[in-house]
């Protein structure tokens, strides 16, 4: 059991760590946690594409169903939010979800999703943690059925409802129109093909396929949603002789999304997430949420409509959760993941690949990207990562304290924000964000800055104020 651990989004390993035996023991543990807590109703357990990511699902459904509980399994691989959003359709008392995201093929995952759908947070996966224990099923007669169910109709429908309402093009703007619009899908062989591409289509819009094929290898790479990752999509967009008016993808598992324009190619998230925001205040208003290591232009975006905007520790756990406090209208993260007031408090890349054909439909993003740094600012963004070992994070972030400049690149810092690691807020309006990764043995250094050149330069400085203390 000691192999098995809890980072920020579940339990990720290589398979030689990621057994059979051990997920059957977590789900003993989830088992034991729900009943703990009372619940009693049915449980979904999902899975992405990788090779063995059905079987360890099947192995969860007959731990869960041993102790009692009915289990409700997808028709085939799924999207995360799929499984999140039917939790919350179908008051289950949870999920467990089957993957390990944008990691490479040769890893797997498990989570514990809630009954809320949202993604756990840490007293939730702690207790899970401590009650880590070999099965113990029920006798044959007094098990619960496990059942394959369709989950991806109600998602669809949801999804289409809420970025109607707040997004749409139709009469009264509650119809997401995608009629003329041509978008081409980059599912990275995982589990959006068949359902992002599907829900576009529904709405109207054209779709040109990539990699929408089940590969368990996703291709021999990672299916991560990245520049490096997209050079074909990126290809087929920006084409001067292309018919495509937009490149959406999905990772592994399609909680996140990348997009790409025609001019820029893969969009920086941090634009994605201004651009929709400013399409979202168009015909709603709402807070937004954001990370520490997100951009300012949403700040920036909020204050000229005179809404507020909550940062959060990394992580969508901390998001979703701001979101809940403060009704927020939009949540996400520099990493990719989003979600919309009104649906699942979980990062949802399927939701957000409508949420952005229905805003290219709107404006282009690129004409709208130029016209929101035109009015509000140019902003470039970077990060970097350093390995350090997971027993020294804690002890480096301590000596920094001690070390934090008077100045930054010639200009004084203003405030250190410690909601997760050192942030440095500089009276130029840059900042610098020394934070631990908690998926990997590293340190991320972020910056934003006015420029690409400005941004290089903070993210020298910060490798030089971190490395001699790893």
């Amino acid at each position: 059991m000691d192999q098995i651990a809890f980072g920020t989004d579940g339990w990720r390993a290589t398979l030689d760590t990621f057994t059979d035996e051990r997920v059957r023991i977590v789900g003993q543990a989830v088992a034991d946690h729900l009943d703990a807590a009372g619940r009693d109703e049915p449980v979904a357990v999902g899975y992405d594409a990788r090779e063995t990511s059905e079987g360890f699902a099947e192995s969860l459904a007959e731990v869960l169903a041993g102790n009692g509980f009915d289990v409700l399994l997808p028709e085939r691989d799924a999207p995360t939010p799929v499984i999140a959003h039917a939790i919350v359709s179908r008051g289950l008392a949870g999920a467990c979800m089957v993957t390990a995201s944008h990691n490479p093929p040769e890893y797997n995952g498990v989570k514990f999703i809630p009954h809320d759908g949202a993604p756990a947070l840490p007293d939730v996966t702690e207790d899970v943690v401590e009650r880590l224990a070999e099965p113990d099923l029920l006798p044959e007669s007094e098990r619960g059925a496990i059942e394959h169910v369709d989950l991806v109709s109600d998602h669809a429908d949801a999804a289409r409802e809420v970025v109607g309402r707040v997004a749409g093009s139709g009469n009264g703007g509650d119809a997401v129109d995608l009629s003329g619009l041509t978008v081409a899908y980059d599912a990275m062989h995982g589990s959006g093909r068949g359902v992002t591409d599907a829900l576009l289509e529904s709405a109207g819009a054209e779709v040109v396929r990539l990699r929408c094929e089940r590969d368990v290898t996703f291709g021999g790479d990672s299916p991560e949603p990245s520049a490096e990752h997209l050079g074909e999509l990126a290809e087929r967009v920006t084409d001067p002789q292309s018919d495509v008016d937009l490149g959406v993808a999905n990772d592994g598992d399609a909680d996140r999304i990348a997009v790409v324009t025609p001019e820029r190619g893969v969009l920086d998230a941090n634009l994605f997430y201004s651009a929709c925001y400013d399409r979202l205040l168009e015909t709603d208003s709402g807070p937004a949420v954001r990370t520490v290591s997100t951009t300012f232009l949403v700040d920036r975006i909020a204050e000229a409509h005179g809404e507020d905007v909550y940062e959060t520790p990394v992580g969508f756990k901390w998001v979703a959760e701001a979101m809940g406090e403060h009704d927020a209208l939009f949540g996400g993260e520099e990493s990719g993941g989003f979600t919309l007031r009104g649906h699942v408090r979980e990062k949802d890349g399927v939701l957000m690949a409508l949420l952005a054909a229905a805003t290219h439909a709107a404006e282009p993003f690129d004409a709208r990207v130029d016209r929101l740094l035109d009015e509000h600012g140019r902003i470039a963004a970077g990060k970097v990562s350093l390995d350090c070992p997971d027993d020294r994070k804690e002890g480096v972030l301590d000596e920094l304290e001690d070390h934090i400049p008077e100045s930054v690149r010639g200009s004084p810092v203003a405030k250190v924000v410690t909601l997760d690691g050192f942030k440095l807020l500089l009276e130029n309006g840059s900042w610098l964000l020394v934070r631990p990764s908690g998926t990997e043995p590293k340190l991320r250094v972020y910056a934003e800055a006015d420029s690409e050149g400005a941004v290089d330069d903070l993210l020298a400085e910060g490798r030089d104020l971190v490395e001699p203390l790893i």
